[in-house]
């Protein structure tokens, strides 16, 4: 299981006079993670180089350095420290010296990496969304399972069978809550719908 940063965090480094700043912070979302690239961008500077990861979804940028100097780097050292649902972006004011290719590489990618090692971590908890079918006479064992596994409610309908809902809760309670309803309401209630994954940070 992965993590997200707990906040945002900023730190500075000075490679052959030019200055890298690493901005890292949580995104839940891909609107989120280019939200915070864009607030963090510092207007003026040299380059803008950054990259994003949320679930299998990832997107990196070199801002104008050589290609897969800058952002693959600051990617890789996100996977490397174990982090998801994250944003980086790392400005660089240029101090006069070229780095050349490798040395970008080991730039962008060390200083993504020393700013992630001791970054403050929250446990992403691995959560899925169940649609369930019963009958109005069951319904009440339904609601009464909820809060003892960790449930919420997301949405109800009703019709003339019953009610449909459909539930979030911890990947690791599913089996239990089926089990659970299926012996409460003798194998009455329904599972019409397969489990979509999401994650959440803990806490």
């Amino acid at each position: 299981m992965s993590d997200t940063l707990a906040g945002p965090l900023r730190q500075e480094t000075g490679i052959k006079h030019s200055r890298f700043i690493v901005h890292a912070g949580p995104a839940a979302s891909a609107d989120a993670a280019m939200a915070f690239i864009a607030s963090a961008s510092e207007i003026g500077a040299t380059h803008n180089c950054w990259a994003w990861r949320v679930g299998e979804a990832f997107r990196s940028s070199d801002d104008g350095e050589p290609g897969g100097s800058a952002g693959r780097p600051i990617l890789a050292a996100i996977d490397g420290a174990g982090f998801d649902q994250i944003a980086v972006v790392v400005t660089r004011w240029y101090g006069g010296i070229k780095l050349g290719v490798g040395g970008l590489v080991r730039a962008y990618g060390g200083c993504t990496a020393s700013a992630l090692r001791e970054a403050p971590r929250l446990p992403l908890l691995q959560l899925i969304e169940l649609e369930i079918a019963c009958s109005f006479d069951d319904l009440g064992h339904v609601h009464a399972a909820l809060a003892a596994f960790g449930a919420e409610k997301r949405d109800e309908a009703f019709d003339a069978q019953g009610a449909r809902l459909t539930l979030r809760l911890p990947a690791d309670q599913a089996d239990t809550l089926k089990n659970h309803l299926r012996d409460a309401t003798r194998d009455r209630v329904r599972w019409p719908g397969p489990a979509d994954a999401v994650s959440t940070a803990a806490g």
